[in-house]
């Protein structure tokens, strides 16, 4: 079996990975790969039929991005929340009504969805991506590293991997890292891997036409959180939200059911009235989540500084939104860590 060989291999083609590979590219390093376990890019984003089933939002602290959506020529628009929203205590009291204050700030979304900032990212770097490529293991040689797959061998003077922290202590080392970073690994909170989120599109936006945001905030119901996703140029109309993990269990029918039936009460009877509906849950996604899967209520620790260190001598460096020192989990902490990691890479 040959060996492929680049001065540099990226392990997973999501935000991270894909701005690293783009920050390589503007200081003029070509020389590079993307190997993605998956047989698609984007990791953690998802826009099916126009609903945003991973990553969404964005804010205007959030520089590194939008910095980065200028480069690429992206735009944004303010997510919708005007009218009243509702906040449901517990089953047995009514609902609670209440409006945005315009004093609060603003959340984003990115025109044509969050997958527009993945593909404005792979058009520079298409060529060098490897779909259906999971690394399994990653030796140390000397001045190499050598990286399997299920079916390539890869070698490498230097390696980034933006894989999930707890995922990425799957991958055999050899030598094997330190013991306090893979108890780090295994203990980091993978962003989204509890997420259920569902997407209903249809014909009109009817929840506006009744004073509604669209917005329905309840964590004692099939759906704890809801929110307008209509895109930006008005012509699909669609709410988005996230199931209560307590449904997870349940068949896609019934759990759609619980979904819908709950919704009418607050929004009316045209709930049923549909066009589609969507829904992923990311604990079954492999790429995401494992068997030790864990549901987090509490805002998790990102940026652990173990993150910030090269090993197997000063020839692997760990990227990702959950290695960000700065919105670890969100996609700034995402854009942030692959900008960082090419500094570091180039000036280590």
């Amino acid at each position: 079996m040959s060996i492929k060989h680049s001065k540099y291999i990226i392990i997973g083609a999501g935000l991270s990975g894909l701005t690293t590979a783009y920050q390589l590219l503007k200081y003029g390093e070509s020389d590079f790969k993307v190997l993605e376990g998956r047989d698609h890019v984007g990791g953690r984003i998802d826009t099916s039929n126009g609903v945003d089933l991973g990553a969404t939002w964005l804010q205007d602290h959030h520089q590194y991005l939008r910095q980065l959506m200028t480069d690429l020529r992206l735009k944004k628009f303010e997510q919708y929340n005007q009218d009243r929203s509702i906040l449901v205590y517990n089953s047995m009291a009514p609902a609670h009504y209440f409006e945005h204050s315009s004093n609060e700030p603003s959340a984003y979304r990115i025109v044509d969805g969050s997958m527009a900032l993945i593909d404005a990212l792979v058009h520079s770097c298409h060529d060098k991506i490897v779909l259906n490529s999971k690394v399994i293991s990653v030796s140390d040689k000397g001045e190499k590293l050598f990286l399997n797959t299920h079916n390539e061998t890869y070698s490498c003077e230097q390696l980034i991997v933006t894989t999930p922290p707890k995922l990425a202590s799957t991958i055999a080392f050899e030598p094997q890292l330190p013991d306090d970073l893979i108890e780090v690994m295994i203990r980091t909170h993978t962003w989204m891997s509890n997420a259920i989120k569902i997407g209903i599109t249809f014909q009109l936006p009817f929840w506006r036409n009744r004073n509604l945001s669209g917005t329905i905030i309840s964590q004692v119901s099939p759906i704890t959180e809801l929110y307008d996703h209509c895109d930006y140029q008005q012509t699909t109309f669609s709410l988005m939200g996230f199931a209560n993990e307590a449904l997870r269990d349940e068949t896609m029918a019934n759990r759609k059911e619980a979904i819908l039936s709950y919704l009418e009460k607050y929004l009316g009877s045209e709930i049923r009235n549909y066009i589609n509906y969507v829904e992923k849950d990311w604990s079954t996604d492999s790429y995401t989540s494992n068997e030790q899967l864990k549901s987090i209520y509490m805002s998790p620790h990102y940026g652990n500084p173990l993150f910030q260190r090269f090993y197997l001598g000063d020839k692997v460096l760990f990227s990702g939104t959950e290695t960000s020192q700065i919105h670890g989990g969100y996609m700034e902490g995402a854009v942030y860590s692959g900008i960082n990691a090419v500094n570091k890479l180039l000036n280590n």
